[in-house]
């Protein structure tokens, strides 16, 4: 019996975020701690199986109201019924002829929810990856990015960007340039792999407590740039600038100009949206340790710098832990 196991991991933005649904650049790594897991098996008709408590249940109707004010209505089980409707589409548009073949599809997760950490398009990478396996199709891999973008734009109208798609298609460390121009050349952008171990020691935080939908916040940001909003134009143009200037910091093994480049980016995106006050809390609390922070994605995780020392990161172990964070040193996943 046919059986494919395929993963993708966790995504933590390091700089340009969120510039990517905007012609910018960014910075992001893939986080081999955190990963979504498919596994597709030969069956007599196609079937998809949730995982116990995706969603279906809860101790209390307290419980299920906590559940959705942190993650909303909609589980994974959407994700994996658009990402096979846009396979699909894939192979019809490719002209692809796909055997009579079903199966039967499990999935898991432990990314942590609605903290900005890219669960959502982690399930769907390794849903196509999965199914790539399983039918032997291969999607180019600068192409994958836009449909797993797709299938949450178009099938589920959920706003975002290739960057997160793009980090967990590539893996390891990835700089990413969205110019219209290479997209228009290319029909993607130029995404240039970069060494993981040039980077200087990195934290991740997160407060699951203070997750929310990422949606919420992109689907506004992009309500006021269609709007012309000068002040988030002006705010993805400053992006652009941030990201290049701390590619050359990782190149160039400039781990101060790197922090500041990092926490530069925080305060462009603070000056054009509204920051919660806990998510405010947990940069602050970072730098008050002698840390660079910058959300690692929507909110409610934070990734930045450190010095390295023990030290100093029982330091910040404690500072965060003490507003109910978790504190890792991220592996970052192979590329």
């Amino acid at each position: 019996m046919k059986r494919i196991v395929a993963t993708a991991n966790a995504r933590a933005a390091l700089a340009g975020n969120p510039s990517d649904g905007y012609g910018g650049k960014t910075i992001s790594l893939a986080i081999a701690d955190f990963r979504a897991r498919v596994v597709v098996y030969e069956w007599s008709e196609l079937e998809i199986l949730p995982p116990p408590g995706d969603g279906t249940r809860f101790p209390s109707l307290e419980n299920l109201a906590v559940d959705v004010s942190r993650n909303g209505y909609y589980g994974a089980l959407r994700l994996i019924k658009a990402s096979l409707k846009r396979f699909h589409d894939y192979c019809v548009e490719s002209k692809i002829a796909l055997p009579d073949q079903q199966f039967s599809l499990r999935y898991e997760t432990n990314v942590p929810r609605g903290v900005g950490l890219a669960g959502s398009s982690a399930i769907i990478t390794a849903t196509f990856r999965a199914l790539q396996g399983f039918y032997g199709v291969e999607i180019p891999l600068p192409l994958l990015p836009n449909w797993v973008l797709s299938v949450e734009k178009e099938e589920l109208r959920i706003q975002g960007g290739l960057q997160d798609r793009v980090a967990q298609a590539y893996g390891g460390l990835t700089f990413m340039d969205f110019d219209a121009a290479g997209f228009e050349r290319d029909g993607h952008g130029h995404y240039e792999r970069l060494d993981p171990a040039l980077l200087p020691p990195l934290y991740l935080a997160y407060q699951t407590e203070l997750a929310e939908p990422s949606d919420v916040v992109h689907n506004d940001l992009r309500a006021r740039y269609d709007a012309g909003d000068p002040a988030v134009h002006a705010a993805m143009e400053e992006l652009k600038v941030i990201s290049g200037a701390a590619r050359s910091a990782i190149l160039g093994g400039d781990s101060e100009e790197l922090a500041r480049q990092i926490d530069a980016n925080f305060e462009v995106r603070r000056r054009i949206m509204n920051i919660a006050p806990g998510h405010q809390k947990m940069v602050d609390t970072a730098r008050e340790c002698g840390a660079s922070a910058n959300f690692a994605g929507s909110g409610g995780a934070i990734i930045g710098t450190f010095d390295g020392s023990p030290q100093s990161y029982a330091q910040l172990q404690g500072s965060l832990g003490a507003l109910g964070c978790k504190v890792i040193r991220p592996t970052i996943a192979h590329s």
